[in-house]
């Protein structure tokens, strides 16, 4: 397996009139294989749904916009098995290489279409984002990248992993070409910024003995004067598992109601660890769904709470660096859990996330995100390029 084979499903000429024209001309796309273009194989990062699945005839109107703008799409990129992973492995078609830490997971799902962005291979990493699979490989490979507000970019012509949280989102290496694509993906009535003499920012503290922001967040955090005399949100570490606990409950469920036919008549070869997960999604029930749906309403409420007299929310994207290649398997189901407690929240209340890349853990890339409001998206790129318009 070559090392362009695990980064793109696919790599060549991708014929588009309006190459050269609009403004995204000039900047080349890399689009996540599970979004659909007439003519090209999805394999959503598996063969067996490949074998399974005939090529599309109809092609996202994701992609349609992009290619519209006018940008070169050079290839689709990889991606985790059905989205269903955080870490950029792939036993089918092997792990990218994290260009800014090889000795690192690259991060999922939307992990060929980080690397690619990070390695200099394309300007805009298209992918989606469930349970974090934008914001945690922007955050490993030293990115921007947005999740959007669920529901406001269409998901037609894309595989699903579970509809109920799935977003579409993208990444890129300056906040400019973040903004430049919210141009064109999200709707115009969106609000364009926030008002900078009276911006209400709050940041999550942990309650006691949390590693929620480390020592460089904090100087980072300092260091930005826009960001001075902000409202302190404490939490304790219970209520991030709780938040993990209810999101991979609600995600499981509608996983299996999206794919559990599929599974169950094609028995498709998964990597151990997706392929548990997969087996786990099948025994959960309606109660199970009912007690998750009940935790989420008292989760959402806090989450809402969080956002009296606040325009944004601080937090960290990820637990810090990403874990290293071969890590122990129960340590990682540990920090799995960690890092779903703080991708959650914009989950289980459908908002909007931008990773920010700041900062660097153990000499490797991390940051932290600017959680927003529901429609607050084009706000939230604005205020990315406020803070970090020379960064890239």
């Amino acid at each position: 397996m070559s090392l362009d084979q695990r980064v793109f499903a696919w790599r060549g000429h991708y014929p588009n009139p309006r190459a050269g024209s609009g403004s995204l001309a000039g900047l080349r796309l890399g689009v996540k294989d599970l979004f659909h273009i007439a003519g090209l194989p999805t394999a959503a990062g598996n063969p067996d749904w490949l074998a399974s699945h005939a090529i599309p005839e109809h092609t996202s109107p994701v992609v349609t916009q992009l290619l519209s703008a006018g940008a070169e799409l050079i290839g689709k990129t990889q991606t985790d098995e059905l989205a269903y992973s955080l870490n950029g492995l792939n036993i089918h078609y092997g792990a990218p290489i994290n260009p800014r830490s090889p000795e690192r997971l690259p991060g999922g799902s939307s992990s060929g279409s980080a690397v690619a962005v990070a390695a200099g291979d394309i300007d805009i990493g298209l992918g989606t984002d469930t349970g974090g699979s934008i914001r945690v490989p922007a955050s490993y490979n030293g990115l921007f990248g947005i999740r959007t507000s669920h529901g406001l970019i269409s998901s037609e012509h894309m595989v699903p992993l579970a509809p109920l949280f799935d977003t579409v989102g993208w990444l890129t290496r300056d906040a400019r070409t973040l903004a430049q694509v919210g141009e064109v993906l999200l709707p115009d009535n969106l609000p364009r910024q926030f008002e900078r003499s009276s911006l209400r920012i709050a940041v999550l503290l942990p309650l006691q003995n949390g590693a929620l922001w480390t020592p460089s967040h904090q100087t980072w955090l300092k260091g930005q004067s826009i960001l001075q005399g902000f409202k302190p949100i404490v939490i304790n570490s219970d209520w991030l598992i709780r938040a993990s606990q209810c999101f991979r409950m609600l995600q499981g469920r509608a996983i299996w109601q999206t794919h559990g036919e599929w599974i169950s008549q094609n028995q498709p070869t998964f990597a151990p660890d997706i392929h548990a997960r997969f087996q786990w999604c099948a025994t959960l029930t309606d109660a199970d769904q009912s007690a998750a749906e009940i935790e989420r309403a008292s989760l959402q409420a806090d989450i809402d709470s969080w956002f009296t007299d606040v325009d944004l929310i601080l937090l960290p994207t990820t637990p810090g660096a990403a874990p290293l290649l071969g890590a122990d398997a129960s340590w990682m189901d540990t920090y799995r859990s960690q890092l779903m407690g703080l991708t959650a929240p914009a989950g289980l209340a459908g908002l909007p996330q931008v990773h920010l890349p700041v900062l660097n853990d153990q000499g490797a890339p991390c940051g932290v995100s600017l959680l927003g409001k529901r429609g607050s998206d084009k706000a939230l790129l604005q205020l990315a390029i406020d803070l970090c318009g020379t960064h890239s």
